[in-house]
């Protein structure tokens, strides 16, 4: 009798999003991305020029995560933006979107 390979389900390279930091700095525009998990996603809005306006990074960074729960995950998640606490520094809470029942 033949024996169907065994097919490991791997977990996704990425963790499932929880939180955003978003810092404006002298080089450009940081982020910060954290997970469930415990771990952290750090980088450069790269496309984005140091002297963009605060709400287009913040939609930059948030399409971005967007786009990584959505490959990663097949998630859809929302983000919603924390009022700012200091100059140059947002935060944001990432939960996973409200699905729309079926009729």
């Amino acid at each position: 009798m033949a024996r169907r390979k065994r097919e490991e389900k791997r977990r996704p390279t990425f963790g499932m999003p929880m939180g955003i930091v978003l810092l404006a700095t002298p080089e450009g525009w940081r982020h910060s991305v954290l997970t469930l998990e415990g771990g952290m996603l750090c980088g450069h809005l790269a496309d984005v020029p140091v002297n963009t306006d605060p709400a287009e990074a913040r939609a930059a960074v948030a399409a971005m995560v967007v786009g990584l729960a959505h490959d990663f995950h097949e998630a859809d998640v929302d983000v919603t933006w924390d009022p700012p606490r200091e100059l140059g520094s947002w935060t944001a809470q990432v939960t996973v979107a409200a699905t729309p029942p079926n009729f």
